[in-house]
């Protein structure tokens, strides 16, 4: 039987990457995000060229009864979820004191919050089978003092760490994933025009690398997954780089 992953953000950027790569690899899938039309339109892309099946979740993951949906699916052990992908999210302006609290307390719930209701829903069944995997789409802003979102991102990469320790024993690995810049829409839903985020062109990936490096890293049971040996190699760095300096460094970018 084939596997089954559930993807959350998976209507644009990453998470519509990682829904096309799986499709390639035979998987049926799960979409969830709050834009219907444009999860229908990639569900019936992928069916038709790849054969799977694919249901489709339009869901707030941010309105509560909306995302228990979610989590009942996931720990539905009738329709087994064997690979769940926690990427849904959003960015915000560096500046927090002048950010809305709300906007705040709504990036931290989707960052930390939902992924860890999710993972938790998705254990019950993964560990009662022996196997399954969950990623976190974490950044390397987890390595760089970056506002609250490198905070939120640092939090799904102490977690998974440990979770992987944890559960990979009993059949279950646990992977955050950590991309440097990529080539997706996420910069322009803050607003950004592309080229105006401030970051040097030696620093873009694109996403189908991206998501390739991570699907190898996941495989092989990693806990943390950083795609490219230029960001492999910047998040290595980061360990002797004095905290004011990294925080510095950390402004650089949308």
């Amino acid at each position: 039987m084939s596997k089954t992953a559930l993807i959350t953000g998976a209507s644009s950027g990453l998470g519509a990457e990682f829904a096309r790569q799986l499709a390639q690899r035979g998987a049926n899938l799960v979409l969830v995000a709050r834009d219907h039309p444009a999860l229908e339109s990639l569900a019936t892309r992928l069916r038709s060229a790849h054969g799977v099946n694919v249901e489709v979740m339009a869901i707030d993951l941010l309105k509560t009864h909306q995302r228990e949906k979610v989590e009942r699916r996931v720990a539905d052990s009738d329709h087994p979820i064997e690979i769940l992908i926690n990427n849904a999210g959003f960015g915000l302006p560096l500046e927090f004191d002048k950010n809305d609290i709300e906007d705040e307390v709504r990036h931290l719930d989707l960052h930390v919050e939902v992924p860890m209701r999710l993972t938790h829903a998705a254990l019950g069944a993964m560990l009662e089978r022996g196997h399954g995997r969950i990623v976190n789409v974490a950044s390397v802003a987890a390595y760089t003092p970056r506002s609250t979102y490198g905070a939120c991102k640092r939090w799904l990469v102490s977690f998974s760490q440990w979770a992987n320790g944890a559960y990979a024993r009993r059949g279950v690995t646990v992977t955050a994933v950590c991309p440097g810049f990529t080539h997706t829409n996420f910069h322009e839903r803050m607003g950004l025009a592309p080229g105006n985020e401030g970051v040097a062109g030696w620093m873009w990936l694109d996403a189908d690398r991206v998501v390739g490096d991570a699907l190898r890293d996941v495989a092989r049971g990693k806990a943390v997954s950083v795609p490219s040996k230029r960001y492999s190699l910047l998040v290595a760095l980061t360990r002797f780089v004095p905290a004011v300096l990294a925080a510095r460094v950390g402004e650089s970018g949308r």
